[in-house]
């Protein structure tokens, strides 16, 4: 069960419609353990890559269907690309990650251009198909190609939990109130850690974001593309600036949008969060005629209440404190869904949990009958290798009276999750902040929303410096929501095809209203 929002995926808003709504850069990809990368190459894999490897095939094929979606149509095609475990051990034991692509519809083709949704751990198999419809003249000059990173899905994917153990976790409390609760929120965590390591064996060593990188440089040359095209979203951002810094002179046109801050530690990030998520719950307040603190204070009071005792639902479940937060943020991804929002926060003022149960559900990737996508276990073994910053439980505790002024909702979650997501994970993590730089690359376009609650607006600017100079080209969106392209703009939606269909390159601090 997803610890709560990290660099969540934008894929949670199809999860609103099911519920019936509205890094790593460092070069060590051995576990820390001495053993470095081959260095990146231009147009071409990393050296030392065996032929079977660089020569490799894709056999296009029909599509099956993916946890929670069914087959794409006969547009549709998927493959099979063979990587290394251990890229710095190229010649050693494979990995297989699933492919899909839909050819480009028009005759002027550019090439293909790969799409990440976010989490990290977000299908690519399952969301691509869904996403056509928003990059449809896009599609008209290039394939779309998407996959399911290494760990994540029909790539390896990896569970930690079964259904039963992780519904059963649904009762531990993560804003611990009292000794007992916090024994019990640092254990479940452990636990949670172990049953990774138990079902991945030596996969959980490599699934970083410079791993999977490396894959998407290997995946651009099987492919034919001279140069990488590529479209991130959400941590799809991060693992576009972590590629640039790997192949600066393999960057065709990467757009990133809705961006990590790639100058956030962990600690970092959940501050981060902490403050974009209040600034959508404010907004959200605004628009439905409330003050924003008070009406804070209101949902705060809500889910002190929750927590002193579940509330009914339809269903034989309780909504815990912990659903119930869940099921606050995820309408707060868009502003179509705020409706939802006021709807499910009436009802649980009336004692009735059923419409925000859904909204958890719906983020958690439950299904009617009880099982769970695993989605949110890759989210957090590839951000656990990622990060180095293992905070104590009593760093977070030092944390949590900052993030309540910050955040008298967010606060107490995101900044027991600080300590609770990666406590006593069995793998080392690897850097404490992304390395994003690409001096020499091509202009890359970042794009931040200024109300995105998940990867708030700062780190959009943060991103375009540290590409570099003449390399990172700002745009702005004065917008609500997580995700700027195909959300309405006019403007962001032309800025964005022209440069990725015509090579225009926007001036950098260009702003859409």
């Amino acid at each position: 069960m997803a610890r709560f929002v990290r660099r969540t995926a934008l894929t949670v808003a199809a999860g609103l419609l099911a519920a019936g709504c509205a890094g790593s850069s460092d070069d060590a990809s051995d576990n820390g353990k001495g053993t470095s990368a081959p260095p990146p190459t231009a147009n071409g894999p990393a050296s030392g890559l065996p032929s079977a490897l660089a020569d490799q095939k894709l056999d296009w094929g029909d599509c099956a269907a993916t946890d929670g979606a069914p087959a794409p149509g006969d547009e549709w095609r998927c493959a099979t690309l063979k990587v290394p475990l251990n890229w710095a051990q190229p010649q050693g034991a494979t990995i297989d990650l699933a492919l899909i692509r839909s050819e480009a519809s028009g005759d002027d083709r550019i090439g293909s251009m790969l799409f990440n949704f976010g989490g990290p751990g977000g299908s690519g198999l399952s969301t691509m198909p869904a996403y056509a419809s928003t990059a449809s003249e896009l599609h008209e000059r290039y394939d779309l190609v998407s996959w399911d990173p290494r760990g994540v899905g029909a790539s390896e994917g990896i569970r930690c939990r079964s259904d039963e153990e992780i519904q059963a976790a649904e009762a531990v409390d993560v804003s611990p109130d009292t000794p007992a609760e916090e024994a019990a929120y640092f254990r479940d965590a452990a636990d949670f850690g172990q049953g990774c390591e138990a079902s991945s064996g030596k996969l959980i060593a490599h699934v970083s974001t410079a791993d999977t990188a490396r894959d998407m440089d290997l995946m651009r040359h099987v492919l034919g593309d001279s140069r990488m095209h590529y479209f991130g979203i959400s941590y799809g951002t991060e693992l576009g600036g972590v590629y640039a810094h790997l192949f600066p002179r393999n960057v065709g046109r990467l757009v990133l949008d809705a961006v990590v801050d790639p100058s956030a530690d962990a600690v970092g990030h959940a501050r981060n969060q902490t403050l974009g998520f209040q600034r959508a719950l404010d907004g959200y307040l605004k628009s439905t005629g409330q003050d924003p603190v008070q009406g804070s204070r209101k949902i705060a009071a809500l889910l002190e209440r929750i927590d002193a005792e579940p509330l009914a639902t339809s269903s034989d479940r309780k909504l815990t404190q912990t659903l119930a937060f869940t099921g606050i943020v995820l309408p707060l991804y868009s502003k179509s869904s705020w409706p939802t929002l006021t709807m499910a926060l009436e009802a649980a003022e009336e004692g009735d949990g059923s419409a925000l149960l859904a909204l958890a559900d719906s983020y958690n990737e439950r299904d009617e009958a009880g099982r769970y996508a695993t989605a949110t276990h890759s989210q957090r073994v590839i951000s656990c290798l990622d990060d180095r910053q293992r905070p104590t439980p009593e760093e977070a505790k030092k944390l949590l009276p900052e993030f309540e002024k910050i955040s008298p909702v967010f606060g107490q979650f995101l900044g027991w999750d600080t300590a609770g997501w990666c406590h006593e994970w069995p793998v080392a993590g690897q850097s404490d902040t992304p390395e994003v730089s690409a001096p020499g690359a091509a202009p890359v376009l970042v794009v931040g929303n200024t109300g995105d609650p998940a990867t708030p607006y700062e780190g959009a600017r943060r991103m375009a410096d540290e590409l570099g100079k003449d390399v990172g080209v700002m745009l702005t969106w004065k917008g609500e929501g997580h995700g700027a392209y195909g959300s309405g703009s006019d403007c962001v939606d032309s800025t964005i095809n022209a440069y990725a269909l015509n090579g225009t390159v926007p001036k950098d601090g260009k702003v859409c209203s």
